[in-house]
C-alpha cells in the first residue's frame, strides 16, 4: 500500500499536492486510512502536514496564472460536489431512502459536536415537509432518552450526521439505535468509516482550510430532503402552502415591498429558505 502511494506521489507530485486524502487514496488505489498511515510513518501528524511539506516543491514552480491557495480550496469543494453529482447518476438509493424516511414517524436526526450544524440544517428543512422530526444534538442521558422515546413512538429509522473526527459518543449512539431496532442512515465523508450503518451516504469534506469544509455533505443532505419531498408530493405541497400562509400572516420575513412568492413547481411546492 505504501509503495503504491509513494509511486503515485513520485509520478504525479504536481497534481497530488492539491488532492485531499480521499482523492489521493482513490487515485492510488488504496484506502483513505492507508494515506494517513503513510503520512504518519514519515513522521508527519497526518496527511495535511505531508501535503503542506511537499507543496513548496510544486508551488515555487507554479506559473502566475495558477490559482492561489484560497482559490484552490474552493476548487477542491467544486471537485467534491462533482463527485457527489456523479454518484447521483443512479438516484435509486437516495429515492428509496427518501421514501422510507418520509414514511417514518417520528424521524430522529442525530448530530454531535461539529456534525450538529449539518444535522440541525437537515432537520430544519425536513420539518417543513415531515410532521415529526426530532433533533438530537446533545449527548449523555438526553441522547439515550431521545432514542428510546423515538423508538417507543414508532420510529423505524435514525438519520445521523457523523463527520470527522467521528465522535465516539455518536458511534455508540448508532450502535444503541440498532440495538433498539432502528435502521440507521448516516451522512459522512467516506465509505470506509469506523462504524456500521444500514445506509452510508458519503460526500468528501474539504481538507484544505484549517478546519474541514462541509460543502459536499450539505449538498447531499439537501438532496435527501428533496427525495423525502418527492416521495410524498401531496403532503409536501400541503405543508409548504400552510407554511407560506403562516409566515405571511406573522410577517416573519422582511421581503421588499412587491416581492412575490415564487410559484410552486413539480410535485414538491417550492418555497424559499428561511
Amino acid at each position: 500500500m505504501q509503495r503504491r502511494i509513494a509511486r503515485y506521489l513520485d509520478d504525479h507530485l504536481a497534481e497530488a499536492v492539491f488532492l485531499s486524502s480521499v482523492e489521493l487514496a482513490e487515485r492510488a488505489g488504496v484506502s483513505q486510512p492507508s494515506v494517513t498511515r503513510f503520512a504518519t510513518s514519515l513522521g508527519f501528524a497526518g496527511y495535511p502536514e505531508l501535503r503542506q511539506a511537499l507543496r513548496p516543491f510544486v508551488v515555487s514552480e507554479r506559473p502566475p496564472s495558477r490559482a492561489n491557495d484560497l482559490q484552490t480550496a474552493i476548487d477542491t469543494e467544486i471537485e467534491n460536489l462533482r463527485n457527489v453529482r456523479d454518484r447521483l447518476a443512479d438516484p435509486a438509493v437516495i429515492a428509496e431512502l427518501g421514501a422510507a424516511l418520509a414514511g417514518c414517524e417520528p424521524l430522529p436526526v442525530l448530530g454531535l459536536r461539529v456534525s450538529s450544524g449539518l444535522a440541525t440544517t437537515f432537520a430544519y428543512f425536513a420539518r417543513r415537509i415531515h410532521p415529526d422530526v426530532r433533533l438530537l444534538t446533545h449527548g449523555g442521558s438526553e441522547l439515550a432518552d431521545g432514542l428510546h422515546a423515538a423508538r417507543r413512538a414508532g420510529a423505524a429509522w435514525l438519520v445521523a450526521v457523523v463527520l470527522p473526527r467521528y465522535p465516539a459518543e455518536a458511534v455508540r449512539a448508532l450502535r444503541a439505535a440498532r440495538e433498539l431496532g432502528l435502521r440507521t442512515a448516516v451522512i459522512t465523508d467516506r465509505r470506509d468509516v469506523p462504524f456500521e450503518a444500514d445506509v452510508i451516504l458519503d460526500a468528501p469534506v474539504g481538507e484544505r482550510p484549517v478546519f474541514d469544509a462541509h460543502t459536499a455533505p450539505l449538498a447531499l443532505a439537501m438532496v435527501l430532503v428533496e427525495a423525502m419531498a418527492e416521495a410524498t408530493p401531496l403532503r409536501t405541497r400541503a405543508r409548504l402552502e400552510e407554511y407560506e400562509r403562516m409566515i405571511d400572516r406573522a410577517g416573519v420575513f422582511a421581503d421588499r415591498p412587491g416581492t412575490a412568492s415564487p410559484p410552486a413547481s413539480s410535485a414538491s411546492a417550492r418555497t424559499r429558505s428561511g
